[in-house]
């Protein structure tokens, strides 16, 4: 049988070392050697002895059935072999975190992470209860987080003389040097979102970086 699907680019190799890599542009692979921590649902395929549990309380004092104002909810994966995860055929992102990192990320783009890392939820400061800002992610220690996002995010610097100003639905995460406020703008809602009067961004101020992707929150699918 011969076609472009067969290709190298498209065939899963044999894991060489335990830890997470990116399968392609859309999916992070997982070869587990112990114990790792998805978005559940995000699954796609796996091979191996490996369980996969849902956690309504903490696990060692780190995995929480943590929910989101997204609604990101945890699974634990235990064993040895490989896992594939995607989320939405959203671009996913390896990010390697060192002793001494602190990233924060919004819920909806946590899509796997390494066991290693401390995991809380915590409230945006000077967000309140208004836009997309409402509990991120706070991720830190030693290891790498899996990341996804709609299209291709842009990263801008913040300076100390210079604050970015993001929508609170396009916001991806932060580094932890930054602060923030809530900021309103009626010059600026009279031209987005159909002009439906004063918009509300959210001021990231200090020495750090914003991530951002390039679209708006999606709303949710109920179920019938």
């Amino acid at each position: 049988m011969k076609s472009d699907l067969f290709s190298s680019e498209h065939m899963a190799q044999p894991a060489t070392a335990p830890g997470m890599t990116l399968q392609n542009a859309k999916s992070i692979k997982y070869a587990v050697d112990g114990e790792m921590h998805a978005r559940q649902g995000s699954m796609i395929a796996f091979r191996g002895d490996l369980q996969f549990e849902r956690k309504g309380q903490g696990l060692g004092g780190m995995l929480k059935r943590a929910v989101t104002g997204e609604g990101l909810a945890l699974m634990a994966v235990r064993g040895r072999g490989e896992a594939w995860f995607a989320h939405e055929a959203a671009n996913c992102f390896v990010v390697e975190m060192e002793q001494g990192d602190v990233l924060t990320v919004n819920g909806r783009n946590v899509l796997c992470f390494d066991a290693t890392l401390s995991y809380e939820i915590k409230t945006v400061k000077g967000a309140g209860m208004t836009g997309g800002g409402l509990f991120n992610s706070v991720f830190s220690g030693h290891g790498k987080l899996g990341l996804m996002c709609d299209g291709h995010p842009i990263v801008i610097p913040v300076t100390a003389d210079q604050p970015v100003y993001v929508d609170t639905d396009a916001v991806v995460g932060w580094s932890r040097q930054l602060s923030t406020t809530l900021h309103r703008s009626q010059s600026v809602g009279s031209m987005v979102r159909g002009g439906s009067g004063e918009a509300v961004q959210l001021m990231l101020q200090g020495e750090g970086f914003v991530i951002v992707r390039p679209s708006e929150l999606k709303p949710e699918k109920t179920a019938n």
